[in-house]
């Protein structure tokens, strides 16, 4: 993800919990919208497995999506395995507000290291 045209698509950024049985049926769907999305990037956060770089989104429900592009955040808080209903969110994004400090570690981190977050089983 190092070349010009990826390092500006948008992130799609699921951040869940493996005990949370919601977000592992999450997973197969967020995973299938991405192989339907080449225009964004997808990632998959377990905030307890990555809490470095997720402990300062105390999250409270899951899963919690982040919609992060080159403009800023359009979207951050829960959203329950419909695929439809984050289909529609990705083609009509809310207007863009600044990130917030934590959203800029996490996205730093997630382009870093897009392989270890990816939505792929």
């Amino acid at each position: 993800m190092t070349d010009d045209t990826s390092s500006s698509l948008p992130w799609v950024i699921c951040l869940c919990a493996q005990w949370c049985g919601t977000c592992r049926e999450y997973r197969p769907l967020l995973a299938q919208l991405a192989r339907e999305q080449p225009g964004m990037r997808f990632a998959w956060v377990d905030i307890e497995d990555h809490a470095d770089i997720a402990d300062a989104f105390d999250i409270e429900i899951f899963p919690t999506l982040l919609i992060v592009s080159a403009a800023g955040t359009h979207f951050l808080g829960p959203l329950q395995p419909r695929i439809e209903a984050l289909a529609r969110l990705l083609a009509a994004p809310q207007p863009a507000r600044p990130p917030s400090e934590a959203e800029s570690v996490l996205i730093a981190a997630l382009q870093a290291r897009p392989q270890v977050f990816a939505v792929e089983d």
